[in-house]
This record gives structure tokens, sequence and C-alpha cells, in this order.
């Protein structure tokens, strides 16, 4: 037989009962309703039992229908008092536990009572517990762990696989004193002063992610208002909705009744809190987006989940909380530490139907996470069933405890403010020595530009008269402007006095006339290449040299270039022949010789 999918919802006056049965034989299903029983039939689906939180009666308003598009059954059954709100509705699997066994107390009592009951089945347990194999080398373990320390044992049989689950080592042998003071070691170690102050400054993200609004802020404002109207608190189902995937997934547990203690008890309430406070900074980081971190983060933020903490007080929960969120998600803001308080407060004002909600989520996430999945066997799976069956009224007084609690940076541990302060210190002396190297940099730039206003206009009137000097420099040495390196160096020694061929000293304006009937001669030569230019100075040099070695011929030579100064005649060929074909050496080419100029003498004599 399959257990059909349902749900059920209610008005002042009729329960409505939706099945969902898919290929069913419609002619063929049975309906029993009595009390507070209520069981279906319709091949191959089998709803054996619900047990309704409120009474039904059977007067002739009862109605049922079936669509068959959907296939699905609508009942609708009447209330024995007509405006009585019946709780708890969306607990599926509180409502599919058999009536007996909704409580853990009366099986006790049975048990205990009837000492005949126990002979009856002796036999039977004692054949049940010979297939349990014992152990007889196995101390019995000290430390308990899990939903309200009903576990043991189970690191210490999976210690390799859940490693990255837990941070602490081996806490089957770790009491609850020595777990706790590890954590806040780690956490101190774990704290980056840096890493918090960069986000205390540059918090635009931060600002960010506070805008963004879960689906509890909406259906908390629909309650309150409807509270304001009605003035009168109670469930709210009509604000939070389960999705079939949700019910499916409360349709998967397994019934359970839990027997705890009042201390138990206790741990299992502060674990609640500090489990919905990791989850509600996960959604508001995230922005309700799933993503490969957001197991991690759920885990790690919470230390009921990570150090297999139990807590003794709610304040305790949220210190703890808030060092685990400046030590090591990606955001680590204070902001978001009181973000996730006010969320965690609106989930429990919403009722055990928004705490479900939130714990079926987290379910899933870790099911989907490959080493988190061990977590939801330890906690998820038994937080969804057990928050089922809480008392509305002890919610609440839950929920009011937390709101009345209060939460500071100091409380921290981790000398929040006093970072604070001394990191705004260094800000203003930052600033200050900012300012006061801008003001200098200013003056600098100041002082500059009047230095470069006096230099300017020194070198404006220098580079006047060198202007002048250049123009009468250039007038001298060529029309044209056209002044090369060869030129430059001609320059340099126009004033240079030359030598005639009788030994005495020409005057400066012969200089200058041997230069300026070169010019044209020169500046044509400086087009040539480098090389060539290189060569025929070699050239020069060597006839300069064998002129030394003929005194005769350079008389001879000087009184030459004086005639060709006087008298220019077209270029000849460089070496002429006479009439015996001897090459007359002392012959001179009419090309300015700037050997001619290579004669220094002291200027004053000029």
């Amino acid at each position: 037989m399959i257990t059909p999918a349902f749900e059920l919802t209610q008005d002042p006056d009729f329960l409505t009962v939706k099945i969902r049965v898919p290929y069913a034989r419609a002619s063929e299903f049975d309906i029993y309703f009595e009390g507070e029983d209520f069981k279906f039939y319709a091949k191959p689906y089998f709803l054996r039992q619900l047990t309704l939180p409120g009474r039904i009666v059977e007067d002739g308003r009862e109605k049922a229908s079936y669509n068959t598009d959907e296939g699905t059954f609508t009942i609708q059954l009447p209330k024995e008092v007509p405006g009585q709100y019946f709780e708890g509705l969306d607990m599926l699997t509180s409502l599919l536990a058999p009536k007996k066994s909704r409580s853990a107390k009366p099986l006790v009592e049975e048990i205990a009572a009837s000492a005949e009951l126990c002979e009856e089945n002796e036999e039977e347990f004692d054949w049940e517990m010979e297939q349990i194999p014992y152990e007889e080398s196995t101390p019995p373990l000290q430390h308990p762990y899990g939903f309200g320390n009903l576990r043991s044992g189970v690191f210490q049989r999976l210690q390799d696989e859940l490693s990255d689950v837990i941070d602490i080592k081996d806490p089957d042998q770790t009491p609850a004193e020595e777990r706790r003071r590890k954590r806040l070691a780690a956490e101190a170690a774990k704290f980056d002063p840096d890493h918090y102050l960069a986000d205390f400054f540059e918090d635009e993200a931060i600002k960010r992610l506070l805008k963004y609004k879960p689906w509890w802020i909406d259906a908390h404002k629909k309650m309150t208002a409807l509270q304001r109207k009605s003035h009168q608190e109670h469930d709210s189902p009509a604000f939070v909705v389960f999705s079939e995937e949700e019910r499916e997934q409360m349709r998967k547990f397994t019934n359970k009744s839990y027997l705890l203690d009042k201390m138990s008890c206790r741990h299992v309430y502060l674990g609640l809190i500090d489990i919905l406070l990791a989850y509600c900074y996960e959604i508001c980081v995230n922005e309700g987006d799933k993503n490969v971190e957001s197991s991690w983060n759920i885990r790690k933020l919470s230390a009921t989940l990570c150090w297999l903490e139990n807590f003794s007080s709610i304040h305790d929960v949220l210190v703890s909380f808030g060092r685990r969120v400046l030590c090591y998600p990606l955001y680590r803001h204070f902001e978001l530490v009181i973000r996730a308080l006010n969320d965690t407060v609106m989930i429990l004002q919403l009722g055990k139907a928004a705490v479900l909600k939130c714990l079926l989520d987290i379910h899933k996430i870790f099911m989907e996470s490959d080493p988190a999945y061990i977590l939801n066997d330890l906690f998820i799976t038994d937080y969804c069933i057990w928050i089922q069956k809480v008392k509305s009224k002890k919610l609440a007084a839950l929920c009011e405890s937390l709101q009345k609690t209060t939460l500071s940076k100091s409380h921290m541990g981790l000398e929040l403010e006093e970072l604070e302060a001394a990191a705004v210190l260094v800000q203003e002396e930052e600033k200050a020595l900012k300012a006061a190297g801008t003001v200098s940099k200013q003056q600098l730039l100041c002082s500059e530009s009047e230095t470069s206003d006096s230099e300017e206009s020194s070198s404006t009137s220098s580079s006047e008269t060198e202007g002048s000097d250049s123009d009468e420099q250039e007038s001298s040495t060529s029309e044209d402007g056209e002044i090369n390196s060869f030129q430059a160096t001609l320059q340099e020694e126009r004033t240079a006095p030359l030598i005639d061929c009788n030994g005495l000293r020409q005057g400066t304006n012969t200089s200058v006339m041997e230069v300026s009937d070169g010019k044209s001669k020169v500046s044509f030569q400086s087009t040539t290449p480098p090389g060539k230019l290189v060569e025929e100075l070699e050239m020069q040099i060597h006839s300069a040299l064998r002129l030394s070695e003929q005194p005769e011929g350079l008389a001879t030579a000087g009184c030459i270039s004086q005639e060709q100064e006087e008298n220019p005649v077209p270029e000849p060929d460089r070496f002429s022949e006479d009439a015996a074909g001897k090459g007359n050496f002392l012959e001179v080419s009419p090309k300015a010789n700037p050997l001619l100029f290579f004669c220094s003498t002291n200027e004053d004599e000029d």
C-alpha cells in the first residue's frame, strides 16, 4: 500500500482534506472519520490513520468530490465545535503518528505497570536482543552529543568521513567543558583584526546585503497586522505555506517520541536558536540563493553543529554566534549579527510552522552536501519531527526571552571597540598628514613657479642677445643659414689668424673670405655620406703632411691660393699634367682646404 500525498485546510465550520491519488479507481474508495480519527482507502493508496488536532462529526454536512484531471479527492468534514481553530494542520509527520505513540509516557507506564505483559514478551524481547552484536571490549562512552544528547560513538566509527564536518577532534572522548575551551581558543586564534576593520570601514557590500528581505519579513508584517485587528494571538498557517517538496520531506520522516529531561530539553531549545541564527545569516549574505558554500556557512557559524556545544543560556548562544560571524565567513560585520538575531525573533514569532519550514530548508541543504548529510541524522531530522509537537506557548516564551537578551560588541571578548577607536585615530592622523603635505606641496609649487618665472625672464634676455650674435654669425658664414657639423668647426676657427706663405699673419677678414668662398663647396660636401667625408679629410691630412715636407712648394701653394681668391675659376681637375706627363704636385684643388685654419695663434694679436 502507498501512503498518498495529502494536505489539510480549515475554515470556521469545516476541515478540508485534499488527497492526491492518481490512477486510482474512483468508484472504489472508503472514508472513515470519527472524533479525532480519519482514514482513507482507494486501491493502491491507503491513509491508515490521521490523528486530528480537533474533533469532527458526521451530521450530514460532509461532502466529497473527485477531480479526474488532477486525480485528487477533496473531502469536507464538519467541526464538532463550529469556529474552533485546529492547531498544527501543517505538521504532517505528527498527524500521521498513531494516537497511542504520540507520547512516550504511556508506553513506559504500560510496560512497567503490567508484569504479565512483560512475561509474555520476555522471550521475544530476548530474541530481539540476540540479533544485535555485542562488543565487550568497547567501553561505554561518557560524552554524548546530538539532538538531546541522545547519540554517541558516531564519530568514533566514522572519523575519516566526518573529519571535515566538525572542528573538534575525537568528540566521543572530549568532555563538554573541554569542547568549549577549545572552541574559544580556536576563535581567538582565527580572529583577524585587519579583515574585521576592512569590513567595518568599507561596508558598501554589507549595506547592500542588509537591504535584502526574506520571505518571513512579509509574513511577519501580515501576521502583525492581523493580530492588531483581531487582538488575539494564534498560529500562522495562512502566512507560512509549505511547498509540495516540503510536504514530501515531512511524509518521509519516521515519527518518533523523545524522552528528554529538563536539562536536555533546555539544550534542545537553545540549540534551535543557534541553528536558526546561522541559517538567517546564510540567507541574508546570499540573498536567498543557495550555493556550494551554504552548507559550510550554516554548520561553521553554529557551535551546536560544528563543536557539538551544549549552551546554558541564550546570552551564551548569541555571544558564540557573534564571535563566529566575526572570525570565519567572508562578510564579518557586527550588523550582520544583529540582523540574524532580528530575523530569528521574527521566525519564532511566526510560530512552529515557520520554524519547521526553515529546518526543512536546512535539511535539504545538508542532504545535497556530501560531508554534511550526517548532521541531518544527528540534529536536523530530529528537530523537524520534534518541533511539530512543541507547544506554541513554549515557543512564544523562548521568543520573548530572546527579545529581552541584549548583545553588544563588548560581549564578544575580541576588543572590537578598542580596535575601531585605534583605527579611527590612525585615519585622522593620516588625513592630517595628507592635508599638511598638500599645503606644503602647494607652497613648493608656488615658489617653483616664481623661480621659473624669474629664470624665464633672464633666459629670454640672454636668448635675445645670443640670437643677435648668432644672426651675425650666420650672415657671415652662410647666406641660407644651413650649418652642418663641419661648418660649425669652421665657425669656431674663423677668428683664428692665418699664416701666409711668407710666415706673416693675415687679417681676420681674409679668413672670413676664405670661409665664405668655400661655403658652397662645404655645404655640398655635407650632403655626402659621413664615410666619404672622413675619407676626404684623411686624404687632405696626408696632402698637408706632404706639404710640410716641401717648404718651397708650400710658398707656391700659398700664392696660388691667393690668386684663386682674387680670380675664381671653374673647378679643374685635381691634378694636371705638364708637357713631360708628370703630375704637378703643387697645384691646389679649388675646394677650401680646412687644414689652412689649423694654425693657432693668440686672439689678442689681432
